[in-house]
């Protein structure tokens, strides 16, 4: 078990949350897994991994009946971000999204609420719609996913100068960011870092890909750690500028990511994985998975 508090990101509104979270993709699909995958998310919230990501996307709102399960009776303990589909982010849909969602999850709040990729409507609407929950006490704030630094221009251009204090502007971006997956480290981050804004980082472990890297798993061996708990680790050490949301289907494997708060990546393993996945040296289109 973990003996490192997870450290904190902070939002631009000044609430906190922790920087490993826990992640809901394709979790609730499988009613045979049901009780294993509420043990992952129960555990992870014992071991301090209160931020829970989900989406009405995951299993048609499968993941948020789990997760509203899950957070049964603990919903004070959960930082709570659900997304809203880009077919569903009208001025009125937006609305109706997220109050569906509240029903699924069993609250009646969400702590950020995110538009899950750029689509039709205009992002002014989807904005309007945001700032509207907020004012109902619906969400705590609004932020994106999946976009890049150009979509965040017009995202500001949307956005303006006259909302409200707490939802004038995204509170985050959750993007795709690991180690194969280096992109956001040249422009798209230092623009979230200027606006103060955390960058939420999902597939850690790029899809499992990372795992059987022969560079990750030989680190990983020479650390006496698990490929994963390396992958996990290399994001985290960006916190509190970047948080992580990463999956587990059952309570060993919560552990396993937990214990990715204890590695310590030193510079010989630093090197390794420079050489194998370097830094991007100009701007890279966004990946999206």
């Amino acid at each position: 078990m973990t003996t490192t508090a997870p450290p904190t990101v902070t939002f631009p509104d000044g609430r906190t949350a922790p920087a490993l979270g826990q992640g809901t993709w394709y979790l609730g699909d499988d009613p045979r897994r049901r009780a294993a995958e509420l043990e992952a998310l129960r555990t992870g919230l014992d071991l301090g991994l209160t931020l829970v990501d989900t989406a009405e996307m995951y299993g048609d709102g499968a993941a948020e009946a789990l997760v509203g399960e899950a957070i049964a009776g603990r919903r004070d303990e959960v930082f709570l971000v659900s997304k809203v589909l880009p077919g569903n982010a009208s001025r009125r849909g937006t609305v109706d999204a997220c109050h569906a969602s509240l029903r699924r999850l069993g609250t009646d709040r969400l702590d950020l609420y995110l538009l899950h990729w750029r689509g039709g409507h205009p992002l002014s609407d989807t904005v309007e719609a945001m700032e509207a929950l907020v004012e109902e006490g619906a969400i705590g704030a609004w932020g994106v996913s999946n976009f890049d630094v150009d979509d965040l221009d017009d995202l500001a251009a949307a956005t303006g100068a006259g909302g409200s204090p707490r939802a004038s502007g995204p509170h985050t971006d959750q993007v795709l960011y690991n180690l194969a997956r280096r992109g956001p480290e040249f422009d798209l981050l230092p623009r979230l870092r200027a606006d103060g804004v955390p960058l939420m980082a999902y597939s850690p472990v790029d899809h499992g890909e990372l795992l059987d890297h022969p560079v990750v798993a030989s680190v990983a061996h020479d650390l006496g750690v698990t490929p994963a708990q390396l992958a996990l680790a290399w994001v985290l050490r960006l916190a509190p500028d970047v948080c992580v949301a990463v999956k587990a289907g059952s309570a060993a494997h919560t552990r396993e990511n937990a214990a990715a708060l204890d590695v310590d990546i030193d510079d010989q393993a630093f090197v390794q994985l420079e050489r194998a996945f370097p830094a991007p040296t100009a701007a890279v289109p966004l990946e999206v998975l």
